[in-house]
C-alpha cells in the first residue's frame, strides 16, 4: 500500500517508516500540510498518517481541506501526543477515521493500520473476486472472463487485479507504478500506457461488458462501471 505521512519529526518518521516497511507498505513523508495537499492533487495514496502540530497548520485543517477541498475518502489515522478527549472529538469530527496517542507502539501502530485497510479496502483480501464476468483467484493469479481463462503476464495480471479492486477510483500514475512495478525501478512512462492498451484489448474492457477504463489527462487511470441506464443512453447515441 502507498502510504502518505505527515509530521515534521524525523525520528517520528523513522519509526512509523519500519514498522510500515515491515508490512510492506511504503510511506511517502511530508513535514508540511500545504506540501501534502498540492502533492494529493496530482498523486494518491491509500492511507494518511498525520501528526496534529505542524510548521504551517494544524492536522484537523488539514483533514478538513481532504475531505471538502479534494472531496477524498483517503482512509485517515492521527498519530499524535493529544491526550485530551476534546481533541480525539476534534480530530475524529474534522474527518478523521481513527486516532493513536504517542508514544508510537508498534503494536498498536500496526493493528490500527491493518483494521483500517481492512474497512477500506475489502477487496483486497478475498480469495475470488468477481465483478461482473471478471472473475479473479488472487492466490492461482487467474483472471477468467465469462468462465474462459485469459493468459496474462505478471505484470498484466497485478495491473489488472489493481484496477479492479479500487473500482471507481482515481489512481495516479505514480500509484500504479509503485503498486505494480515497485519503487526504485525506473520504468518509462510509456510502459504503463502500453500495459493498460493489452488490458483494454485482452479483457474488452468497454461498456457493453459493464465497465470502462478511463485515461485522466495528466493525473493516472480509473476504472468504472457502466450502469445498465448508461449503457442505453450510450447505445442511443
Amino acid at each position: 500500500m502507498r502510504i502518505a505521512v505527515l509530521n515534521d519529526g524525523a525520528d517520528q518518521f523513522k519509526r512509523i517508516n519500519r514498522t510500515m516497511a515491515a508490512l510492506e507498505h511504503e510511506c511517502h513523508p511530508y513535514t508540511e500540510g500545504k506540501a501534502l495537499l498540492q502533492a494529493m492533487r496530482r498523486q494518491t495514496f491509500d492511507l494518511l498518517i498525520l501528526d496534529w502540530n505542524l510548521s504551517d497548520m494544524e492536522g484537523p485543517d488539514v483533514v478538513r481541506s481532504i475531505r471538502h477541498e479534494l472531496n477524498s475518502r483517503l482512509p485517515i489515522l492521527f498519530v499524535t501526543d493529544k491526550r485530551d478527549e476534546a481533541d480525539m472529538v476534534e480530530g475524529l469530527n474534522a474527518g478523521a477515521d481513527d486516532f493513536m496517542v504517542k508514544p508510537t507502539r508498534a503494536g498498536e501502530l500496526e493493528a490500527r493500520v491493518n483494521a483500517l485497510l481492512r474497512r477500506s479496502y475489502p477487496a483486497q483480501h478475498e480469495m475470488e473476486l468477481v465483478f461482473g464476468p471478471y472473475h479473479f483467484y488472487p492466490p492461482s493469479r487467474v483472471l477468467k472472463v465469462r468462465g474462459v481463462q485469459v493468459e496474462l503476464k505478471n505484470r498484466e495480471y497485478e495491473l489488472a487485479l489493481f484496477l479492479f479492486q479500487n473500482l471507481g477510483r482515481l489512481l495516479s500514475r505514480e500509484h500504479l507504478h509503485e503498486a505494480v512495478w515497485g519503487l526504485g525501478i525506473e520504468a518509462l512512462s510509456r510502459s504503463l500506457d502500453t500495459h493498460i492498451s493489452r488490458l483494454r484489448t485482452k479483457l474488452d474492457l468497454r461498456p457493453a461488458n459493464g465497465f470502462l477504463l478511463l485515461a485522466i489527462y495528466g493525473l493516472g487511470y480509473r476504472l468504472e462501471t457502466i450502469e445498465a441506464d448508461a449503457l442505453s443512453s450510450i447505445s442511443a447515441r
